[in-house]
């Protein structure tokens, strides 16, 4: 699994101060620094984030924005870590000077923002019946996730996201915003060529209209989260036959969306629930939400 790794010191910064008591306490806490990004020649966009995977994090974006195509072909990615710059240049000439006019503000964490003709691509998204997800799969992950080193762990404040195959998870990322968290692993999937119809996405935010938008745009028909919903994700999960899981800890979890996925292959009665120490996580997760 490609995942966080909890111990690189530029992730996260020990500070000094005092707790409850009055007492001195060290910790740790995560990195956030801007990177720039341009798309050929066109600024597009700064982003805050913990400074991991730039690369993915610009083509994701880039992806996730409907500015890269399914047949664009990149030439390269130019990274310049003391400038905060990354460059992704393609071979087809790119302007997007009127698109960027028209901006969404969203209710993701650290400001995130769509363009218009977003939304006008994912009206046309429909997925269909094939994909499934079984309730062992769904078990199987969430304590495979909740187990792994994280960022978070370490030093808190942070989002995590998951890419999954059954009930193996294959990509993990996180960062300040989920919107970065989930723009790394479309990256890694544009530029790795890696198939959408098979997979499930997993976040441990709620389950809002941006992460139902972004996971459609990476053509993912699953989404599954140990948060709650907010109604506009749930419609429009709906809207496009996705299956949308949430308040997914342990053996419990509700569907409100594409139940019809879900292949109940559990007996839950012989199935042990979430340890308390992760029911602790999940509830300072929902906090940090």
């Amino acid at each position: 699994m490609v995942r966080p790794d909890p111990d690189d010191e530029r992730l996260s910064t020990a500070v000094q101060g005092i707790d409850q008591d009055g007492r001195p306490v060290d910790t740790r806490v995560v990195t956030e620094r801007p990177l720039t990004l341009y798309l050929n020649s066109q600024e597009i966009v700064t982003m805050m984030t913990i400074g991991d995977h730039p690369d993915l994090l610009a083509v994701g974006y880039l992806v996730n924005q409907n500015m890269l195509r399914t047949d664009d072909i990149v030439t390269g990615i130019d990274y310049d870590d003391d400038l905060e710059i990354v460059v992704v240049r393609t071979e087809r000439e790119t302007n997007y000077e009127e698109k960027m006019k028209k901006k969404v503000r969203t209710s993701g964490c650290a400001q995130g923002t769509v363009f218009g003709d977003v939304m006008d691509r994912f009206d046309e998204i429909r997925f269909e019946s094939g994909a499934e997800i079984k309730t062992s799969w769904l078990y199987g992950l969430t304590k495979k996730i909740n187990t792994a080193p994280s960022l978070y762990l370490s030093a808190g404040a942070i989002h995590g996201c998951v890419l999954c195959q059954e009930d193996r998870p294959l990509v993990y990322m996180e960062d300040v915003g989920r919107h970065n968290a989930v723009d790394k692993i479309a990256g890694w999937m544009w530029l790795n060529g890696v198939s959408p119809d098979d997979k499930i996405f997993y976040t441990t935010g709620r389950l809002t209209s941006e992460m139902v938008i972004k996971t459609a745009m990476m053509g993912i028909p699953i989404l599954v989260s140990r948060s709650g919903f907010t109604a506009w994700g749930v419609d429009l999960a709906r809207q496009i036959g996705m299956t949308l899981i949430g308040r997914a800890r342990g053996k419990r979890f509700v569907a409100l969306s594409g139940d019809k996925r879900i292949v109940f292959d559990l007996d839950m009665s012989q199935t042990e629930d979430e340890a308390p120490e992760h029911r602790r996580k999940g509830a300072r997760e929902d906090q940090d939400a």
